[in-house]
C-alpha cells in the first residue's frame, strides 16, 4: 500500500478535533479583554454561525475553552470572538498574535431567538463581557431593522475603561435606528453618562411590555435582578431569554461539565428562555 492508499483509507477527523485557524488581528479592549479575527487555514473554510453560538477555541499545548462568536453573522469573516484573559488557556489564547494558529471547532448551542421580537420591541441587556455574545443579536436586528417597532441597547459595565468596544459605541449612539443607553457602577475621569446599575435603566426603557422580546447576557447575578425587573414591567417569561455560561470540556454532551438542572448548556442553551428554566435559575451557583 503506497502513500495515497493510506491517505485515502485514514478516517475522517472527529467531532473533538479542531480545525486550524490563523489569527488576522488582535484588538485590545480594555485591560485584560481582546477581541480575535480568525481566518481558516487550507481547506477549513468560514464558518458560519447564528447569533449567540459558541465555539470551542483551542490554544495548542495549553488546552480549550468555550468562547462565545462575537461578529456579524451576516459577515462571518474573520471569525470574530472577543476573549477576557483569566486563567491559562484565555490568557494563551489573549496572547495569540497575527500569525499565530489557533484550533476552532463549532459552533455549538443554540441562538438569540432575534426573529420572535419582529412587529414588537427588541431589548437587549448586557453586563460588562455580556455584550460579546449580544453584539452579533445587536448586528442582525440592525441589519433587518424594518422587522421591529423599537430595538434597544441597555448595557452596563463597572468602570467606563471596562466597556467593550468603545469606539462601536460611539458609533451607535448616533445611530437613529438604535436606542443605546450605557451606565456604569463607577464613574472616573471625563464620564458624563449614567451611574448606576443596569437594571435602572429598564424602568426608563421605552418598550412595550407585552410585545417586547428581552435578550440578557452577563453576570448571572446581574441576570437575574434584570430578569425580575423585566417581569415586573410586564414582559411574559418565554419572552426573556438568557445566556447560560458554564465550563465545557467536549460540546458534545459527554463529559456533563456543563449540566444546568435537566439541561446541557452546550445543546439547550446557551441561549434559553426564562420560562423553560425559572426554578433552576433562582438557585444561586447551580
Amino acid at each position: 500500500m503506497d502513500i495515497l492508499d493510506r491517505a485515502e483509507r485514514r478516517p475522517a477527523p472527529g467531532p473533538m478535533v479542531p480545525a486550524p485557524f490563523r489569527v488576522r488581528s488582535s484588538e485590545r479592549e480594555t485591560a485584560d479583554t481582546w477581541t480575535l479575527g480568525l481566518e481558516p487555514c487550507g481547506e477549513a473554510g468560514p464558518r458560519e454561525f447564528e447569533p449567540g453560538q459558541f465555539n470551542m477555541v483551542y490554544a495548542f499545548g495549553v488546552g480549550e475553552v468555550p468562547i462565545s462568536i462575537s461578529g456579524d453573522p451576516g459577515d462571518p469573516e474573520p471569525l470574530l470572538h472577543t476573549v477576557r484573559a483569566v486563567g491559562s488557556v484565555t490568557e494563551a489564547i489573549c496572547a495569540a498574535r497575527p500569525g499565530d494558529q489557533l484550533g476552532v471547532r463549532g459552533p455549538y448551542g443554540s441562538s438569540w431567538p432575534v426573529g420572535d421580537a419582529a412587529g414588537g420591541d427588541l431589548v437587549i441587556i448586557a453586563g460588562g463581557l455580556g455584550l460579546a455574545p449580544l453584539r452579533p443579536a445587536l448586528l442582525a436586528a440592525l441589519a433587518r431593522r424594518a422587522d421591529f417597532a423599537r430595538v434597544q441597547l441597555l448595557y452596563g459595565g463597572r468602570e467606563p475603561e471596562q466597556l467593550l468596544y468603545r469606539a462601536e459605541l460611539e458609533r451607535w449612539r448616533n445611530e437613529p435606528a438604535l436606542d443605546l443607553r450605557v451606565t456604569v457602577d463607577n464613574a472616573s475621569g471625563e464620564w458624563a453618562g449614567d451611574v448606576g446599575v443596569v437594571t435602572r435603566l429598564i424602568d426608563r426603557g421605552d418598550f412595550d411590555p407585552e410585545r417586547a422580546v428581552g435578550l440578557l447576557c452577563g453576570p448571572e447575578v446581574m441576570m437575574r435582578f434584570v430578569a425580575r425587573a423585566l417581569r415586573d414591567r410586564g414582559v411574559a417569561p418565554e419572552r426573556i431569554h438568557v445566556s447560560i455560561e458554564r465550563n465545557m470540556k467536549c460540546a458534545l454532551t459527554h463529559c456533563g461539565r456543563c449540566v444546568f438542572g435537566p439541561t446541557y448548556a452546550c445543546r439547550e442553551g446557551p441561549v434559553m428562555a426564562l420560562s423553560a428554566i425559572e426554578p433552576f435559575f433562582a438557585v444561586r451557583e447551580l
